[in-house]
């Protein structure tokens, strides 16, 4: 026989690492004669999918390599495709001949007929097929008589009148089996003893091509099926007999990479050959190897049609891809040869490289080191006695259960080398190999080496767990859980052995990881791979290292997520030995998408992993503080790891594309320790292994490794703080106050602090006070049980005292200095104060003067539940008024006291937990609960004055602590805690809000929540200020913090070395301009209706002192009567807009050549503003004689063409004098010379926008605010009505000819009379119609609004006032804001659109003629410390009242039942 040059057959078995095979026939009748009975039309039910039309097979092939299907003339077979005798009925054995019975090889017959019905349908001249039975006699080997049936053969072939031999194409199988297996050993054990035999063969082979033209033969090994049809023949589950005993160990795995070898040294053989350099003659070598199938889906092995149909298949697909399909349903599908390769695959049309020539580089193997940068590296002080408190440096053994993954198979091998992967390369394993360092080999191990140089147990080098470099790493290849027990034992027995290691003394990691072997499998058996089975399985095995093992941590790592390896299975451009991968996983790669089988294989995959997780959480492996397991989810979702291009990357795999290679190991071992250091509830469970992450390294607050227990995951908590000692001697300073010198806990507050619904189930009364458990001053139990700040500071000072118990009310003795009332509001916090004083002075567990006091307040929440029902009574500037007045009672009677100042949590947590469960919680009960935050629509008004509210109460406490008014004593100080300023609204995994953490009712917190609430404070009461933590995320860890040697304190604005923050001056008053719709009309419009800011070619201003400007800056002359007006707010034109702030600065960006503005404070600069200092509403007429002659004796201006913008404020000198001679100042009076004024400029002046701007409110200006204001004789004399502010009816007088004169002159828009031209338009711009005093960051009257005399607007105030009446002019009649924003902002200034371009008239309004006004909704801003305030003319002593449009409307507002008030209602301000 010939073979290539420089190399025997024997030398390539060897080299290769095969054996020959064994070779069986049977002797049958010698005869060929096509008789009718034998052929077996096996195919018949089968469809025949493929189109030979289309493929244009017309012309004959003169290559076997582009042999058609319609060229083959015959099909024919030799060797013996039935089964062997079963053991003990006369087997042949090749080394003891033996006789055969003789049969008619039916069979084969019927194997080679279906085949032959397949080609018939591309060449229906087709003869009938052959089978050549041979001899079968006493003196016959079975290989001599595949020797016979091959002559036979060729003869008949050669004598078939109706074959031309020479030219016809002839299809010829040659079936041989393997029964012994012995090719599956991993040995040579077997080589010489096959090596005559495969010789044999190959001399059957070399006749065939010697004697037969134009021949494609088939080579067809069927052991596996014969074995397997022996299984069906006995129980079906028994093994097939090997009578090739194995010296050395077989596994799957071995058994696999074996087969695969075989498969690939037929191939190489072949391809590299004499048999396939002819045109006319080609063998091929098709892998018949056996499916593993699910049993149900199996069929008979010998099924004569679907053998046929594998071996068609087989030659429709190209060497080196046979075989490869994932699924039954493909395999059971009649492939068809395609327009692009039509013919029957052979070596060269494949363009197969045989293994021998492939470039192969001298590749190193690949380490993957990684960079170690952790600092602490310290064991604990002294050796821990509990596993809670175990650091990474305390560990010093180390040891490992699971299977061919910690195994290391393959984790070292050189890319394409498949045999490597049977090498176990222990030292690489990702959790417990430790050859080389951490710079090099990055396994766990080597992680711990770098805490503990001297750890043990982990594994170097190759070899199996028997082997010495094995160590403590006990994993078996190919091992399930079933095995797991065993190695348990195992690995206790050798640690109880080794004299080198401390077993009772020394701390151990064990690594756990089963499973991946199990679910592999698990279609072929699904009850013995139950869920409940595998974590029984675990359970004995961890019940034997909690039983016998002390010291202990045990990592239990979740079975993997095991589906994505079908991505890499499927991925056609990844090279992967594919028949590998379906005989170690055939239940996860043999299943079709989207099919039953697949989807429970998914969900015995996630269950495998949750029972897993609910085995430890039953706590029955911490019983002992020695000894712990804790369940690393690392591998619970898993990503297969991509190309940049997208594809699956086979990079991070071994060779066989199944296991770990050193890259993949080294990421997972840093994963692994990731999950050893995150606590349990909060662990990773999401891996992308694309990205190589860094070694995360222990954190200095918390060094330990995680546990259950230290992981704080009930309601108590693990605390480990070693610095617990008070000071020396008792502290006089508030700023060296350390934890364990608390003596005394109190707290103030609302439902929160007294602890409704703490521990309330469904159905319970919520009335119920469960103080006892409350955040911060519940006492009940300990802190392992109970986390409450009252726990965790008796943790230092065991005799702490005040703290709440059980339940009751706030006069039950169990409530102790807990004070706080439920429902309770800041107007109720004063009284709280006054009895928790009384009661630290009078109970002699106190000593008052002595102890040290920490003093917890949080309010607030109740107050926005109702702000809205009254927003004065629950405005900014009131709950800072109450709040300010009881910590001011604290400061002056409490010594020694720390307070905590906590922010309430927003509610719109608790609205979005509320509203988002109906189904869980008390939706008809909204309004009562909580209305002001429940009720209101999304995107409402209402729900955006509540969040103003809140921003305003928020930044009220913040500026109240930060003034310092509380920093003045040594032994005192407030200090803001902010955990809650941002809270994380809890979800589910399905993104709703999770209610576990709340009561019943979903707005009171539970005690879940509460701990949370109590670790936070703590933590932020050991922050710097600066740096206190201001987010909450309820699900979160938290750890537990403690103070420091450096840092021992408790934390206050002086040992935080804290500077309060003061504001930037701001340089001026200006704005700026972000609108980008500037353009005028694309011509001068007609319409006033139509009219655009760009229009405007004129402004003018009629009014008083407001519109002169009087005072707006102060003066060096000591003269208050500077009239500024070139500062008005509504005619002022000094500087630029950038600068200045007016009405026409505004208009200058729209159009820069503006006439009529003031500019400057001389008399010839006052442009057509005709406003004057003492005006009053009968001035008005005059003033608008004097404007139209101003405007008409202007040369720039174009009386008729141009448009004029005229603006009007009157009213105020009008209610100064009211006092003096009520008759003259009616609200009658008023609106006729007003009136008068309108009617001159309504008959005189063409084109023309008239704004009325209502007068403001004008009270409470009669104080001197402490001396601030210099309020000179001159004032009070202007304005008379100062001098009765004692008078309450006259006050009142005042107050509601303020609400008369807005009321009438708001109808002006609808007057009949200026509706009558289309280029004149009055429109009412009501601004200051709800309007109140501004105040100051720290809750006083904010006096930069004013001049010096406390009376006339400053250059602020009329910027303010401009943009309120720019802001007004660009929103509907019917929709304008009635209040201001007096918050600094430069970017307030409102913009035209493309939609709405013009400034708004009644008509472009869209509101009727004589229909009568609709009240707008108040729009409500926040101001820095104040909730929405509008600007009134005043100061000191004022109060903030509510005002409204109209005195009937007022009862009407006043009698709605919540918040939901529609446009034509007018809202409260605060």
């Amino acid at each position: 026989m010939e073979l290539w040059p420089g190399v025997s057959l024997v030398g390539l078995l060897l080299l290769l690492g095969q054996g020959p095979s064994q070779i069986h026939g049977s002797s049958g009748k010698n005869t060929l004669e096509w008789q009718p009975q034998q052929v077996f039309r096996t195919l018949k039910n089968f469809p025949f999918p493929c189109k030979p039309k289309k493929l244009k097979l017309s012309v004959l092939s003169e290559s076997v390599h582009s042999l058609k299907p319609s060229d083959v003339k015959l099909v024919a077979a030799i060797g013996n495709p039935e089964t062997p005798p079963a053991p003990g009925s006369g087997m042949v054995n090749m080394e003891k001949p033996q006789s055969v019975k003789q049969e008619p090889q039916s069979v084969c017959m019927a194997i080679m007929t279906a085949l032959s019905d397949i080609v018939r349908h591309f060449n229906p001249s087709v003869l009938m097929p052959a089978c050549s039975p041979g001899k079968g006699t006493a003196a016959h080997t079975t290989a001599e008589d595949l020797w016979i049936q091959a002559k036979e053969l060729v003869g008949r072939l050669k004598d078939n009148p109706q074959l031309d031999f020479e030219k016809d194409w002839k299809l010829i199988t040659v079936f041989f089996s393997n029964t012994s297996q012995c090719h599956l050993c991993p040995s040579a054990q077997q080589k010489r003893h096959l090596t005559r035999h495969m010789e044999m063969l190959w001399g059957v082979l070399d006749y065939l091509h010697r004697e037969v033209p134009r021949a494609f033969v088939n080579l067809v090994d069927l052991s596996e099926v014969l074995a397997l049809d022996l299984q069906h023949q006995e129980t079906g589950f028994s093994p097939a007999p090997e009578v090739c005993k194995c010296s050395e160990k077989t596994t799957k795995l071995s058994k696999a990479v074996m087969q695969w070898s075989y498969k690939e040294a037929w191939e190489d053989l072949l391809a590299s050959s004499k048999f396939n350099k002819r045109e006319s003659f080609a063998v091929v070598f098709q892998p018949f190897f056996s499916e593993l199938e699910p049993p149900s889906e199996r069929s008979s092995p010998q099924d004569p049609a679907t053998l046929a149909l594998r071996i068609w298949n087989s030659m429709m697909e190209p060497v080196g891809g046979k075989d490869e399909s994932i699924n039954a349903a493909e395999r059971k599908t009649m492939k068809c040869p395609s327009q692009e390769s039509p013919y029957l695959f052979t070596y060269r049309n494949s363009n197969y490289q045989a293994r021998r020539l492939k470039p192969i580089s001298k590749l190193q193997k690949k380490r993957e080191g990684t960079e170690f940068t952790c600092v602490d590296k310290d064991p604990s002080d002294s050796i821990p006695t509990t596993v809670h408190r175990l650091r990474p440096a305390d560990i010093k053994i180390i040891g490992a259960m699971g299977d061919s993954i910690t195994a290391g198979n393959g984790a070292g091998a050189n890319p394409g080398n498949i045999f490597d992967v049977l090498t176990e390369y222990r030292g690489l394993s990702w959790s417990v190999g430790g050859d080389e360092d951490i710079k090099t080999v990055t396994t766990l191990a080597n992680i711990l080496r770098e805490f503990n140089p001297s750890l043990k147990g982990f594994s170097v080098g190759t070899g199996n767990e028997n082997t010495p470099g094995a160590s403590f790493n006990q994993a078996v290849a190919g091992a399930k859980s079933d095995g797991l027990a065993a190695q348990a034992q195992k690995l206790v027995n050798l640690m109880k052995a080794d004299k080198t290691i401390n077993f009772q003394e020394d701390w151990k990691i064990i690594t756990v990881f089963i499973g991946g072997n199990d679910l592999c499998g698990s279609c072929n058996d699904t009850a013995r791979s139950s869920p409940q089975n595998f974590v029984d399985n675990i359970k004995r095995a961890l019940d034997i290292l909690h039983a016998e093992v002390p010291r202990a941590f045990v990592n239990l790592v979740k079975v993997l997520e095991i589906t994505p390896l079908r991505e890499l299975f499927n991925e056609p451009s990844v090279s992967c030995p594919r028949m590998i991968l379906r005989r170690l996983c055939p239940c996860v790669l043999n299943l079709e998408e989207n099919s039953a089988e697949l989807a429970s294989l998914v969900e015995r995959n996630r269950q495998y992993q949750k029972e897993t997780e609910k085995l430890i959480e039953s706590g029955q492996y911490d019983t002992r503080d020695d000894f712990t397991v804790v369940v690393q989810p690392l591998f619970e979702n898993v990503t297969m790891p991509r190309t940049p291009e997208g594809i699956p990357d086979s990079s991070f795999f071994a060779p066989d594309c199944f296991h770990f290679n050193v890259k993949l190991h080294a990421r997972s071992a840093i994963a692994l320790w990731k999950n050893m250091l995150e606590p349990v509830g909060h662990k990773t469970r999401y891996q992308n292994f694309e990205i190589k992450a860094p070694i995360k390294c222990p954190n200095q607050a918390w060094p330990f490794l995680s546990t259950t227990k230290n992981s704080n995951l009930g309601y108590g908590s693990w605390m480990f703080c070693s610095e617990k000692d008070p000071s020396a001697s008792p502290p006089t300073s508030v700023h060296a106050l350390r934890p364990a010198d608390i003596q005394v806990v109190a707290a103030l507050g609302d439902s929160l602090t007294a602890g409704n619904g703490i521990s309330s189930q469904e159905g319970d009364d919520l009335t119920t006070q469960y103080r006892g458990l409350s955040y911060s001053a519940g006492g009940d139990n300990t802190l392992k049980n109970v986390t409450t700040l009252p726990n965790i500071l008796r943790e230092f000072n065991g005799n702490l005292t005040g703290y709440s118990v059980g339940t009751g009310d706030v006069n039950s003795a169990s409530a102790f200095l807990n004070q706080a009332v439920p429902g309770a509001k800041a107007e109720n916090l004063t009284s709280q104060v006054q009895t928790l004083v009384q009661k630290m002075k009078s109970d002699n567990r106190v000593n008052f003067h002595q102890d040290w006091k920490v003093i917890t307040v949080m309010i607030g929440a109740s107050d926005l539940c109702d702000f809205c029902t009254d927003s004065n009574r629950y405005s900014a500037a009131n709950f800072f008024d109450h709040l300010r007045n009881a910590l001011d009672i604290l400061h002056k009677e409490v010594p020694r006291a720390l307070v905590n100042l906590v922010d309430f949590m927003d509610p719109n947590i608790t609205r979005q937990v509320f509203l988002k469960n109906p189904d869980k919680c008390p939706m008809n009960q909204a309004s009562v609960l909580c209305n002001c935050v429940l009720t209101p629509g999304e995107d409402s008004h209402e729900l955006a004055r509540l969040e103003a509210f809140t921003k305003s109460y928020q930044s009220i406490m913040l500026q109240l602590v930060e003034s310092g008014r509380y920093d003045t004593r040594e032994d005192f100080s407030v200090v803001l805690q902010p955990f809650l300023l941002n809270t994380k609204l809890p979800v589910l995994e399905n993104g709703n809000p999770d209610t576990s953490f709340f009561a019943p009712d979903c707005i009171l917190l539970n005690q879940k929540f509460h701990t949370q609430l109590a670790r936070a404070l703590w933590a932020n009461m050991l922050e710097p200020l600066g740096k206190k933590t201001n987010t909450l995320d309820p699900k979160g860890f938290m750890i537990m913090a403690c103070p420091t040697k450096n840092e021992p304190f408790l934390r206050t604005f002086r040992n935080s070395n804290y500077q309060y923050p003061t504001k930037p001056a701001i340089k001026n008053w200006g704005s700026d301009f972000l609108c980008t719709e500037q353009s005028p009309s694309s011509k001068v419009p007609t319409s006033v209706h139509e009219l655009r800011p760009a229009d405007i070619k004129v402004v003018a201003a009629m009014g008083d002192f407001l519109t002169v400007a009087t005072g707006a800056r102060p003066s060096e002359s000591n003269n208050l009567a500077t009239p500024w007006r070139g500062l008005s707010w509504s005619i002022g034109g000094d500087g630029t807009l950038e600068t200045h702030t007016t009405l026409p600065n505004i208009l200058k960006k729209f159009n820069p050549s503006i006439l009529g503005f003031s500019t400057g404070t001389l008399e010839d600069t006052t442009g057509l503003n005709v406003a004057e200092e003492g005006a009053r509403a009968q001035d008005m007429p005059a003033q608008a004689q004097a404007l139209v002659k101003k405007i008409k004796s202007t040369p720039t201006i174009d009386l008729q063409k141009d448009w004029k913008l005229i603006t009007l404020l009157i009213g105020n000198n009008d209610l100064c004098l009211y006092c003096e001679n009520p008759k003259n100042y009616s609200t009658n009076n008023y609106v006729k010379y007003i009136q008068e004024a309108l009617d001159i400029l309504y008959e005189e002046l063409p084109r023309v926008f008239i704004n009325v701007v209502e007068v403001m409110e004008l009270a409470g200006l009669q104080h001197d605010q402490g001396g601030k204001c210099a309020m000179p004789l001159a004032v009070q004399k202007n304005c008379s009505c100062f001098k009765h502010s004692q008078n309450l009816i006259a006050t009142q007088e005042l107050k509601k000819l303020n609400w008369n004169l807005q009321s009438d002159i708001s109808e002006l828009s609808y007057w009949h009379r200026y509706m009558q031209r289309e280029d004149f338009a009055v429109t009412v711009q009501p601004f200051f119609r709800n309007t109140f005093i501004p105040l100051s960051e720290r809750g006083g009257l904010d006096l930069t609004f004013f001049s010096e005399d406390c009376f006339h607007f400053s250059e602020r105030g009329h910027a303010e006032m401009a943009i309120a009446l720019w802001n007004n002019m660009l929103e509907p009649v019917g929709w304008k804001t009635t209040s201001n924003n007096f918050t600094y902002n430069r970017t307030k200034l409102k913009c035209p659109s493309p939609e709405s371009p013009f400034l708004y008239t009644l008509r472009n309004s869209e509101l009727l003629p004589g229909k009568t006004e609709e009240p707008s909704n108040a729009l409500y801003w926040a101001v820095p410390v104040a909730a929405i305030g509008g600007l009134a003319v005043g100061i000191l002593g004022a109060m903030l009242w509510k005002t409204v449009k109209l005195v009937k409307l007022k009862e009407e507002e006043e009698s709605l039942p919540n918040t939901s008030v529609g446009p034509e209602l007018i809202q409260d301000t605060v």
